[in-house]
């Protein structure tokens, strides 16, 4: 019998329980899909901890995994037993197999392994959509991604970089600073021991930043739109400090007629063609070779809870896949 990882009560990384599952067989538009690499994402902890709600309890958390059709139900085209596939879809993805509906599946291209397949989707397609469709950045534009040294920071400042941006990185200390700095951060900012907006000044001469990528949250706001010129575009991801309070509006007209957002990648993917366009786009920067999938840590599926525990305690770079 398959194995995953459920959770039965929120709470911390001891709620998740590795135990036997009953997948069966695919319905109508559904595939079965047994994983070779399943990825880790700091999201995974909001649905464990009940900060974001699940549909139901108990559940199989993860959102994001790679491996082979096994199973194909009725009325999927486009999809055969065998195919490399990977995805970013509703919690269940910490499973050695689940059914899919194959809507929110791609095939996987030649030139990108299973593991990097998995390491990637969420976190690459997040970068996709973060730097071509929020707001599209090109040659000459400076950008600030909080978080560089993370999974989505490591990817996101690669292709800024190769789309001819200037990128000032944020990180948490000197080995993260390295790490971001080799991973295409022209200048990274020490946010314990620098005020990141003195040195964002410094940095672009008072000129500032084009656009701020945050996935922190509480403890970047609002001092990020202080990093800002005008015009400039904050775009806020996530929030792995806490989420940003409620703020009045104004404080954008007062700071240079700004704009804020926060987009999901569900809202870029939810339609098929631009599922294929985002992940395409994906695919082809990585297998290219200007974007590296740095994969700084595999665990076995059964020790989801110390992965947890690491993720949480920050002590995590780049990508953590687990292998069934």
């Amino acid at each position: 019998m398959p194995k995953a990882i459920r959770v039965h009560e929120h709470g911390g990384p001891e709620v998740m329980r590795y135990e036997d599952v009953t997948v069966g067989d695919p319905g109508p538009g559904e595939l079965r899909i047994r994983h070779t690499a399943i990825g880790v994402n700091f999201i995974d902890t909001y649905f464990r901890s009940g900060l974001y709600p699940s549909a139901s309890m108990p559940f199989v958390l993860g959102a994001e995994g790679a491996g082979v059709v096994v199973a194909v139900g009725k009325d999927v085209a486009g999809f055969k037993e065998g195919d490399r596939v990977a995805y970013v879809a509703s919690p269940g993805s910490y499973a050695e197999e689940r059914l899919l509906a194959a809507a929110s599946v791609v095939k996987t291209p030649d030139g990108v392994s299973d593991e990097t397949a998995a390491a990637m989707m969420l976190k690459g397609m997040t970068a996709q959509y973060l730097l071509r469709r929020t707001y599209a950045v090109k040659p000459g534009d400076v950008v600030l991604f909080h978080a560089a040294a993370g999974g989505v920071g490591l990817i996101a400042c690669q292709w800024a970089k190769h789309l001819g941006a200037t990128v000032i990185g944020t990180v948490g200390s000197h080995d993260k600073g390295e790490l971001a700095k080799a991973h295409g951060c022209d200048h990274v900012i020490y946010y314990r021991d620098e005020d990141f907006v003195e040195r964002v000044n410094e940095i672009t001469g008072g000129e500032r930043c084009h656009v701020v990528y945050d996935g922190v949250g509480k403890a970047t706001f609002p001092a990020s739109l202080d990093c800002l010129r005008p015009f400039g575009l904050f775009a806020s991801f996530g929030s792995s400090s806490g989420p940003v309070d409620a703020f009045n509006i104004g404080i954008l007209a007062q700071k240079g007629s700004l704009f804020a957002t926060r987009p999901t990648l569900f809202s870029h993917i939810a339609k098929r063609k631009d599922l294929e366009e985002v992940s395409g786009e994906l695919f082809d920067v990585v297998a290219s070779g200007a974007v590296k999938i740095p994969i700084h840590s595999r665990a076995p599926l059964a020790d989801a809870v110390a992965v947890h525990r690491a993720l949480e305690g920050r002590e995590t770079t780049g990508s953590t896949i687990m292998i069934p």
